[in-house]
């Protein structure tokens, strides 16, 4: 990262991490544009989503967490691809495409990666060659 914070010429440190701290999760959820959508003042909610996810890729740059790719999975059959965020200053830079080919890598060819898109990331996922899922269902969650 530069004096102003650009972080345009940094290549971002892919890592599976088990460490990631509450604060640090939260914040790339709100810079990410994610946090609208997730408990980001529920602290004790966030702190379980971590806790709980037996999966995370992060991308750091500088030490900074700048993406998150948090899963469950039985690393045998399925991985459901719960929160995949990029800090808006390095979004378009593939940083999310390689944190998913990063999970597909260690998940393996036998494991299925599976996510739920928010209507305007459905091009993204297109665009790295994801399949819809057009029979998926679902039990809403009611908060």
């Amino acid at each position: 990262m530069n004096e102003e914070g650009d972080m345009s010429e940094v290549e971002a440190v892919y890592a599976v991490e088990d460490n990631v701290s509450v604060g640090e999760f939260r914040s790339l959820l709100i810079d990410s544009g994610l946090g609208v959508r997730r408990p980001v003042d529920d602290v004790a909610r966030l702190e379980s989503m971590l806790r709980n996810a037996n999966f995370i890729i992060t991308a750091r740059v500088d030490g900074v967490l700048v993406g998150i790719a948090r899963s469950v999975t039985d690393f045998v059959f399925c991985c459901y691809l719960s929160d995949l965020a990029v800090s808006k200053h390095v979004q378009g830079r593939r940083i999310g495409a390689q944190l998913i080919e990063e999970t597909r890598k260690h998940m393996g060819p036998t494991v299925s990666v599976i996510l739920s898109s928010v209507p305007e990331s459905v091009g993204f996922y297109e665009s790295i060659n994801m399949q819809p899922l057009p029979n998926g269902f679902w039990f809403r969650r009611e908060r």
